[in-house]
């Protein structure tokens, strides 16, 4: 066993930190003597793995690092937003990669172990950890780290970075100028958050943004952006704050705009709701494989929370607009597919028709972009945008 993890295993027994004097104690109990630039050097190494997160500390300061994944003892992935790196870190065993789990759960009062083994919480830095225990993890303990930027991508950021052309960005921040409500669609990992938190940071600072999410992320560049974050229940099983909680309280705040980071259970009725009772300019984030996908998933929502379909429909067509939907292209970049306006179809069924999509760089126009040039009125942009003829 290295040095490190001997003195590391003493400081563990004696319920020690790794302040000098400990580790100097621990080091004198093994009978070995450094000087004092090894000595800092191995109290700098202890106090990363006592304090913070080990191996994995130098991988999160890295630029554009959104993602940390350790799948076990030996492999470590990195994401950069251009797809997985396989990362030069590795763990000792799989007692490390655990120790490490359930420290990191215990620093926000959670709970990982053989009868809650999985875990999903924001630590104090911002940073959202997901853990998976062995052996329901069966190739080892899982942890996952999704990295807070450290500051909001602005719409310009975007373009820059080749997730909208300029076009497309204008007819984004044209929506925010109309208040008109809308949901960001897409797969895990697609970049709904980071579109979300760009969108929010151009809506006007006289309104009140009232922001609902499970695991707090975004943190808009907007002055009165007011975060609410729901509560897991406590070890007694008792305390939970759910969405549908959250998002009842935020009509009592006097919301400009409601905001739901990810719309995933009961919530969304009373999300609809409220898009239905004069709280224009409300938005959130869904998971869904297309835009055609959202109001099929809306709906499954709905449906566990009580609501028949026909209702669940209604409330989706008079309450949201628009989808913007996100995808990954082959590179990895996330990109904006392209803006689909909801309608009815002939069969009271709410559909997401394509106004501008994406092909190769550029968003083009498609069948609704009429419809949403309507939509937005005089705050539609002056872009001259051939519409293609129907067949």
């Amino acid at each position: 066993m290295r040095m490190a993890d001997r003195v590391r295993s003493r400081l563990v027994v004696n319920h020690a930190q790794a302040s000098p004097a400990e580790v100097a104690a621990a080091l004198l109990d093994e009978g070995v003597v450094l000087g004092e630039g090894a000595l800092m050097s191995l109290i700098a190494e202890l106090r990363r793995e006592f304090l913070g997160l080990g191996p994995l500390e130098a991988l999160i300061h890295q630029p554009d690092v959104t993602d940390v994944l350790v799948n076990g003892a030996t492999e470590v992935w990195i994401d950069r937003g251009r797809g997985m790196e396989r990362a030069t870190v590795a763990f000792a065993d799989e007692h490390e990669v655990r120790a490490l789990a359930q420290r990191l759960a215990g620093t926000v009062g959670r709970r990982l172990d053989e009868a809650s083994p999985f875990v999903d919480a924001r630590l104090e830095s911002g940073i959202r950890l997901h853990a998976v225990l062995a052996p329901i993890a069966l190739d080892g303990t899982l942890i996952s780290l999704r990295i807070p930027r450290a500051r909001a991508f602005t719409l310009g950021d975007l373009v820059d970075c080749g997730s909208i052309d300029a076009v497309g960005a204008r007819w984004l921040r044209a929506l925010i100028q109309a208040r008109v409500s809308f949901l960001i669609s897409g797969g895990t990992g697609s970049g709904k958050t980071t579109i979300l938190g760009a969108l929010l940071g151009l809506m006007p600072t006289d309104q009140r943004l009232v922001i609902v999410e499970d695991s707090a992320e975004l943190q808009p560049d907007h002055p009165q952006a007011i975060r609410l974050q729901a509560r897991p229940a406590n070890l007694e099983g008792a305390g939970a704050i759910t969405l549908q909680n959250l998002v009842r309280q935020t009509l009592r705040m006097r919301p400009d705009r409601i905001v739901v980071g990810e719309v995933r259970g009961a919530e969304v009725i009373d999300l609809l709701s409220a898009l239905n009772t004069g709280h224009e300019g409300g938005c959130g984030t869904i998971h869904a494989n297309s835009a055609a996908d959202v109001p099929a998933r809306i709906e499954a929502l709905g449906l566990q929370a009580g609501l028949g379909r026909e209702a669940i429909h209604a409330l989706l067509a008079a309450g949201v607009a628009v989808a913007i939907h996100l995808e990954r292209d082959s590179s990895g970049l996330r990109v904006v597919q392209g803006i689909h306006v909801f309608a009815l179809d002939g069969h009271s069924r709410v559909v997401a028709r394509p106004a501008l999509v994406r092909v190769g760089q550029q968003l083009v126009a498609q069948e609704a972009f009429e419809q949403l040039s309507t939509l937005l009125g005089s705050n539609a942009p002056p872009d001259r945008i051939e519409v293609p003829c129907s067949t």
